[in-house]
């Protein structure tokens, strides 16, 4: 029976030093009540953008500090690689269609792309 009576009063205390510490003991019970929820919504959307976004900013934020210091882009994420894949496929595809419409590198003026 002790055990209730002491968590009652901890959060008793904490209720109170919340209430103290920005001064919602001086409003009435419906302007605390829109000013927790607003304290509330803006809390709630800040959780759910931080655990969105922030793991994927801390990996890509450690992989441009492994680049940094060891200068290897080998081993970024898997989701930046078929970026990089498709990149070069596509300028060999340009290259490999100007040739074509050039007449082939022999065609040119003697100076390949």
């Amino acid at each position: 029976m002790l055990y209730p009576t002491s968590l009652l009063r901890w959060l008793q205390r904490k209720r109170y030093q919340y209430e103290v510490t920005f001064s919602l003991y001086m409003l009435t019970s419906t302007e605390k009540f829109i000013l927790n929820s607003l304290l509330f919504l803006l809390l709630s959307l800040f959780i759910i953008a931080a655990s969105l976004y922030l793991p994927e900013h801390i990996a890509f934020m450690a992989n441009r500090m492994f680049y940094y210091f060891s200068g290897d882009s080998s081993h970024f994420t898997s989701q930046a690689a078929p970026k990089h894949e498709f990149a070069t496929a596509a300028v060999t595809q340009l290259l490999s269609n100007n040739e074509a419409l050039r007449g082939g590198p022999a065609a040119g003026h003697g100076h390949e792309l």
